[in-house]
């Protein structure tokens, strides 16, 4: 897995980047105001689960699972809820050929 670094794109405006999605997945920091790109620029749908470790009255939360279609760029919120026990989301895809992706937060 890659650790993300949150790019914070200010309110005159940001250059921002994306990188190629690692195969085993990734991580990011969740928090108010962030945020993941996801561009999928292979030839198929993909799908992106972000893991959702907590529980609600003991039972667990379900992970969530995003399907991005071939060619799309999406936002997908990275709220608290999908911290781990070390604060860190996280991210796999079901494909990683052509797909980059990049965790950005709202100055």
């Amino acid at each position: 897995m890659a650790a993300l670094t949150t790019q914070v794109l200010v309110p005159g405006g940001s250059a921002s980047t994306l990188t190629t999605a690692a195969v085993g997945g990734d991580t990011a920091t969740p928090g108010d105001g962030v945020f993941l790109e996801v561009l999928n620029g292979g030839g198929s749908t993909i799908t992106v689960t972000l893991a959702t470790p907590g529980t609600v009255e003991g039972l667990a939360i379900a992970d969530r699972a995003i399907t991005i279609p071939t060619g799309e760029r999406w936002k997908i919120p990275l709220t608290r809820m999908y911290a781990g026990g070390d604060g860190q989301a996280t991210i796999t895809y079901s494909a990683v050929t052509s797909v980059t992706v990049g965790v950005f937060k709202v100055a």
